[in-house]
C-alpha cells in the first residue's frame, strides 16, 4: 500500500444573511445560506448556494488538470508510475527532458518533479540520465530503441525512447571517414578495421570509399565499377565512354583533360548521353584533340 494522507481542516458552517437584491431587471428576496446551501430564485434570476460536498473531483481536458476536494478526496493509493517524454524521440548526441506522474487508484494522476524520481538506463544508446531527468542520447548508426526506468517510493515505471540517426557519419571508429556508418556496419559489422575508406578488403582494385560512392559491395570482388573508351561507331574520330553500373541517387560526371600534368579536368562540352539499363554511354563530340584523357566522377547528395 502506498498511501498519502494530507491534514484536513474542518470549517463549521455558519448562517449568512443577505438583504434584498434588486435592479431594473431582477429581484431576489432576502435569503440565507444554511449548512447545506439552498436555491433561491426570481423570475429572471436564480442562485444555488452551497458550502461544498464532502468530497469530489473536477477535471478539465486541456490542459489536463484534476482537482480533488474534501477530506476523502485527499486519500488515495499510488498504483503505478507513469513516465513521459515529448516527443519520445531524440536526435543522437542531444537531450530530452523526462517527466513523471503517480497513477492513483481512482485513475487520476499526481505530477511529480523529475528530481524526485531515481532514473536509470535499462537498454539502448542513452549515455546518461541526470538526477533532474534530462536524458542524453549517444551516437548511433541507425534509428535505435532505448528504454529508461524511473523509481519512486518503491514503484517503478519504464519509458521507451527512439534515438534518431541524425548524423550519417559519426558512429564510433567509423565516424568522420566520408562513408555512411550504416553502410559500413551493413557490410563489415561494428569496429572492423577492414572498413577504412582507403582499404580494399576484396582486392578488386577499388577501395571502400569508391565502392561506397559507386553503390558496390566492398566484400565482393565481382562487384565492380567498369568502364571503357572506344571509338564512335558512326564516326571513328569521336570517342565514347561507357560505364556501369549506373545507379539511382548518384550523379555521374565525365571529365576530360589533354594534359595530365596540369591537374585540370573539365566537363565534356556538348556531350551526348545514352542510357541502357544500368549502363551509360557518353559521346564526346570533340574531333580536334589528338590525345585526350577521361575520368568519371561519382557523387552522392
Amino acid at each position: 500500500m502506498n498511501a498519502v494522507y494530507l491534514p484536513f481542516l474542518m470549517l463549521l458552517p455558519v448562517c449568512a444573511y443577505a438583504g434584498p437584491r434588486t435592479s431594473a431587471s431582477y429581484s431576489v428576496i432576502t435569503d440565507a445560506a444554511d449548512s447545506g446551501g439552498q436555491r433561491v430564485a426570481s423570475a429572471a434570476y436564480n442562485n444555488v448556494g452551497s458550502i461544498g460536498g464532502i468530497t469530489g473531483t473536477a477535471t478539465v481536458a486541456a490542459p489536463a488538470e484534476t482537482i480533488k476536494s474534501g477530506y476523502a478526496g485527499q486519500l488515495f493509493e499510488a498504483t503505478g508510475l507513469q513516465l513521459a517524454a515529448a516527443p519520445p524521440a531524440v536526435n543522437e548526441g542531444s537531450t530530452r527532458q523526462l517527466g513523471s506522474a503517480l497513477l492513483l487508484d481512482d485513475l487520476t494522476t499526481l505530477a511529480l518533479p523529475a528530481s524526485a524520481v531515481a532514473w536509470s538506463i535499462v537498454t539502448g544508446p542513452l549515455s546518461s540520465i541526470s538526477t533532474d531527468g534530462l536524458a542524453t542520447a549517444g551516437n548511433v548508426f541507425q534509428d535505435s530503441a532505448a528504454t529508461a526506468q524511473g523509481s519512486y517510493a518503491g514503484i517503478s515505471g519504464i519509458l521507451g525512447l527512439t534515438v534518431l540517426n541524425s548524423v550519417a557519419d559519426n558512429f564510433g571508429t567509423y565516424g568522420g571517414d566520408l562513408m555512411a556508418d550504416d553502410w559500413q556496419v551493413q557490410f563489415f559489422g561494428q569496429d572492423n578495421a577492414n572498413a577504412g575508406p582507403l582499404l580494399d578488403p576484396d582486392n578488386d582494385g577499388q577501395d571502400n570509399l569508391f565502392e561506397y560512392r559507386a553503390g558496390l559491395i566492398p566484400t565482393d570482388a565481382n562487384s565492380l565499377f567498369q568502364w571503357n573508351i572506344t571509338p564512335s561507331g558512326g564516326n571513328p574520330g569521336l570517342h565514347q565512354i561507357s560505364f556501369s553500373p549506373r545507379l539511382p541517387g548518384r550523379t555521374y560526371t565525365v571529365r576530360s583533360s589533354t594534359d595530365l600534368s596540369s591537374g585540370s579536368w573539365e566537363p565534356l562540352s556538348g556531350a551526348i548521353t545514352t542510357d541502357n539499363g544500368d549502363q551509360r554511354t557518353v559521346l564526346d563530340p570533340d574531333e580536334l584533340s589528338a590525345r585526350k584523357f577521361y575520368r568519371v566522377e561519382i557523387t552522392l547528395p
